[in-house]
C-alpha cells in the first residue's frame, strides 16, 4: 500500500524518533552531523535537533529526529536501535509519543522544503511548476476604499498566488491557490523577510475572474508561522522515562 507524504510540517509521532545515550565526547554540532548522516540513509529528514541531557542525568546528549515519511522512521528505528552507529557504545532509538490531548493544525512547508521534498521523490527533472496568477490583494482593498472621505492606511500586505505543479512522467497536473497575509507593522519591523519572485507567463488579471474557480484552495497563512513549528511541537512530545521505558540511570 502506498504511503501519503503531505507537503506539510511532520508533527505525527510515528514520524519522530527519539535518540538517547549519545556520547558526551563529541560536540552537539558533531553529533548533529553524525546523526544526519546515519539516519538520512532511510529517508528524507525534516529536522535533526540535539540537546544536552538534563542535569540530573549522566553527561551526554539526546536527539529528536523528524522524517517526512512514517515508513522511513519505522525502518530507521528498527535498524538503529541498540546499535553503535558512529560511537563505541550503542544508542537507543524509539518512536516519539505525543500527548493525546494535544492537537495542532498542520503547517505548510517553506518553499525550499517543498522543492527538496519534490526532488527527493520525483527527481530533480521529474517535476516543474509555474505561476498562473500572482496579485497583491492589498492594492484591491485600497481601490475599494478610494471613495471614502478619509483614506484608510494600508493595514496589511496580502498576496494571492495560483500555481500549477506538473509531473510529466505521470501526465499529471495539480493546480492550487493560496493567500498570505501579514500586518504592515510586522512587515516594517521585520524588513527583508518578505520577498516575491515572479516570472510572468501572461498578464495579471483580477483574482476574482472565472478562470480560477474550481482550483484547490489552501488557508490563508501568516508569514510569522514559519520557523516556529519546531518550538511549538517539540514540547508536545514526552521525554519521561516511564513513557518510553527508559532504564534507570546508575
Amino acid at each position: 500500500m502506498a504511503e501519503l507524504v503531505p507537503f506539510a510540517v511532520p508533527i505525527e509521532s510515528d514520524k519522530t524518533l527519539l535518540v538517547w545515550e549519545l556520547s558526551s565526547g563529541p560536540t552537539a554540532e558533531a553529533l548533529h552531523h553524525s546523526l544526519f548522516t546515519a539516519f538520512s540513509q532511510f529517508g528524507l529528514l525534516y529536522s535533526v535537533r540535539v540537546f544536552p541531557n538534563a542535569a540530573v542525568a549522566h553527561p551526554g546528549f539526546y536527539a529528536v529526529i523528524k522524517f517526512y515519511s512514517a515508513r522511513a522512521a519505522h525502518r530507521a528505528q528498527k535498524a538503529c536501535d541498540r546499535k553503535q552507529l558512529f560511537q563505541k557504545s550503542p544508542v537507543k532509538v524509539c518512536l516519539g509519543t505525543r500527548h493525546k490531548a494535544v492537537q495542532h493544525q498542520a503547517l505548510a512547508l517553506k518553499s525550499s522544503q517543498c522543492q527538496e521534498l519534490a526532488n527527493y521523490y520525483f527527481g530533480f527533472n521529474g517535476w516543474s511548476k509555474r505561476i498562473i496568477k500572482l496579485q497583491e490583494l492589498s492594492d484591491l482593498e485600497e481601490r475599494e476604499n478610494e471613495d471614502s472621505m478619509v483614506p484608510l492606511p494600508k493595514q496589511s500586505l496580502k498576496f494571492f498566488c495560483a500555481l500549477e505543479v506538473v509531473l510529466p512522467s505521470y501526465d499529471c497536473r495539480s493546480p492550487g491557490i493560496g493567500l498570505v497575509d501579514e500586518p504592515m507593522d510586522k512587515v516594517e519591523e521585520e524588513s527583508g523577510k518578505i520577498a516575491v519572485e515572479y516570472r510572468p507567463s501572461e498578464d495579471i488579471v483580477d483574482v476574482r475572474c472565472e478562470e480560477l474557480h474550481g482550483l484547490i484552495q489552501v488557508p490563508c497563512s501568516p508569514w510569522k508561522q514559519y520557523g516556529q513549528e519546531e518550538e511549538e511541537y517539540l514540547s508536545d512530545f514526552s521525554l519521561e522515562e516511564e513513557e518510553f521505558g527508559l532504564p534507570e540511570l546508575d
